[in-house]
């Protein structure tokens, strides 16, 4: 059951525009919502104490009216094969959810979640499997990585809104997340270094495609025809694979930006000779790119990966087609890889403890 959303306004949430609002309804000057914006989000300051050129007397009334958004580290695990951290995060209202850090040769990499749970019950998904609690705020997301930059001490140069949850069932957050996020006097990331992944909601990719923003945008398509994918994942019951497309062509069309499509190769499932065929067939003529991922095993699914062999014949098959494809590089495999595998761990385990 979804719980309610959290009551408390919410300062580190608010665009620039609605912070000065908010600064002038407290009878003070509007260059104070410039300094309390680089406090929170360009110094990525813990408490308002640390606010040192703000008056006492409005870092008093701050702390009172808007208690600043906190996570508490609950769990960090740490792979030996590569340095991939995974991080487990308390809200403030007890609920926990993970986040990734990923180093790549082009920069650091945080991977956070959009949701409490996920209501989307894509079969081979941890994320999904205690289904959706409620949707985060922006400022959730952002702390998970403040929270990741200030632990490993690296600065973050690109987001993937891709750990738990499905970013467009959680719209009006995400953009503003975004916004937040690639902001000048904020963290600063290039939009071009966001990732949303999607399940492929079709009015809010259109929606989405008229937000005037340059992220990335990914699609979890994971089957080349509606019959598979509906064993697959539940969401493709209401939105058929060519409406995604379509969504996808409107996309390109409206940002320029080239769309890239996640497919989880799932043995004997979506991984021959004729996926890979009518996957080609699928994409031909749209500007985009294909993400092969080798299904991460689920304890509670019966999903196994494919084999290397069966990888390399689908990425061949595809390129021999014209599509751009690349093989995931698999990170953090010895640290419960897999969406939702770390929250669902720990959630078990509270409740073995409580029994």
């Amino acid at each position: 059951m979804m719980a309610t959303q959290l009551l408390t306004p919410d300062i580190k949430s608010m665009l620039p525009a609605e912070l000065e609002a908010c600064v002038q309804s407290l009878g003070e000057k509007k260059f104070r919502a410039t300094q309390l914006f680089s406090w929170m989000h360009g110094k990525q300051a813990e408490s308002y104490d640390e606010m040192t050129n703000l008056p006492a007397a409005l870092r008093k009334t701050l702390a009172q009216k808007y208690p600043l958004t906190e996570l508490k580290v609950v769990r960090e695990q740490i792979s030996q094969i590569d340095g991939t951290r995974k991080y487990l995060f308390a809200l403030q209202d007890g609920n926990v959810i993970e986040s990734v850090w990923m180093q790549y040769h082009h920069g650091n990499s945080v991977c956070v979640s959009s949701q409490v749970g996920c209501m989307m019950g894509c079969r081979f998904c941890a994320s999904t499997l205690d289904g959706l609690v409620r949707s985060l705020t922006a400022s959730e997301m952002l702390e998970q990585v403040y929270q990741i930059s200030r632990l490993t001490g690296e600065r973050v140069s690109n987001i993937v809104i891709m750990g738990s949850g499905e970013p467009l069932e959680n719209y009006d957050n995400v953009v503003r997340f975004i916004r937040l996020a690639s902001s000048e006097a904020g963290l600063h990331i290039s939009q071009r270094n966001i990732t949303v992944s999607t399940c492929g909601i079709v009015p809010q990719i259109r929606r989405l495609a008229d937000e005037d923003l340059q992220i990335t945008l990914a699609i979890s398509l994971h089957a080349p025809n509606d019959e598979k994918r509906k064993k697959l994942m539940p969401v493709a019951n209401k939105y058929s694979i060519r409406e995604i497309i379509d969504a996808c062509r409107y996309y390109f069309q409206v940002t320029g930006r080239r769309l890239t499509f996640e497919y989880a190769l799932a043995k004997g499932q979506n991984d021959s000779s004729e996926d890979a065929d009518q996957l080609a067939a699928l994409l031909k003529g749209l500007n985009c790119h294909v993400n092969l991922i080798p299904v991460n095993p689920v304890r509670e699914r019966s999903f196994a990966r494919s084999g290397h062999q069966a990888v390399l014949n689908f990425q061949n098959k595809l390129e021999k087609h014209g599509i751009n494809v690349t093989i995931r590089r698999e990170m953090g495999s010895d640290i419960d890889g897999a969406c939702g595998q770390l929250r669902k761990s720990y959630i078990d385990n509270s409740q073995e403890n409580k029994a």
